[in-house]
């Protein structure tokens, strides 16, 4: 079996190069023949998805990705996976608009938690994640306690994706740091990165260790097995 992973990428592009950098990483191949065949499309122009959520803004993101699914379809993808958590919210629309199927990050991400253990698991993740309840509505399905941010920590943790990560700049660990603390002083085992520019930021900071659930990650990896390709153990 060797089936073609479809990228909708761009959303933001530093992400979906990590993300390809990922899959390269965490494949485990002797020769270039090993490694897993990708179709990326990089639309850094998609309007962006938090801000039409939350009513920010009136341009919807979600014809331009229904666009880009077709068109990773119609060149030869066997499957389609989004490096934005928060496009999620347009799941529906996309998956039912191709005959192939789509994964969700948000469904993978919290199977893995429940898979390792978790009980309870802080989420950072954009504003327009936290008010569709993306990853919360998840935990509940999956029976995993979950605990989100006050205003004031989720504006911190807005100000690190769209200030620092989006704009190319070191992300603010202090702000960071803090707002992880205060998840592990109310009892969350995990955390997760559910912005793709959060696994930026573990990946530039050396963040290791169970706590830290990398959404980004878990799409790498089930890229990889959906692809027939071998995942390289850890």
């Amino acid at each position: 079996m060797n089936k073609t992973v479809g990228v909708i990428g761009g959303l933001g592009p530093m992400a979906t190069v990590y993300f390809f950098d990922m899959v390269v990483r965490l494949t485990d191949a002797k020769s270039d023949q090993d490694h897993v065949d990708m179709i990326i499309t990089n639309r850094a122009t998609t309007p962006d998805r938090t801000a039409y959520i939350i009513g920010e803004s009136e341009d919807s993101p979600v014809d331009v990705l229904i666009k880009d699914s077709k068109r990773l379809e119609a060149c030869g993808s066997d499957f389609i996976v989004i490096t934005c958590n928060t496009a999620h919210y347009f799941y529906k629309e996309i998956s039912e608009s191709v005959n192939i199927p789509v994964v969700n990050i948000i469904e993978e991400t919290v199977k893995h938690a429940k898979e390792n253990g978790h009980k309870k698991l802080g989420i950072l993740a954009t504003t327009g994640n936290i008010k569709t309840k993306l990853y919360q509505n998840m935990c509940e399905k999956y029976e995993i306690d979950y605990l989100t941010l006050d205003e004031d920590r989720q504006s911190d943790i807005m100000s690190i994706i769209y200030n620092d990560i989006k704009s190319g700049k070191p992300a603010n660990m202090n702000k960071f740091d803090a707002t992880i603390d205060y998840l592990k002083s109310n009892d969350c085992d995990g955390v997760i990165l559910g912005c793709t520019e959060l696994s930026i930021l573990k990946n530039d900071n050396n963040l290791e260790g169970k706590f830290y659930i990398d959404s980004l990650e878990v799409l790498a990896r089930k890229s990889i097995e959906n692809s027939g390709k071998k995942v390289k153990e850890a």
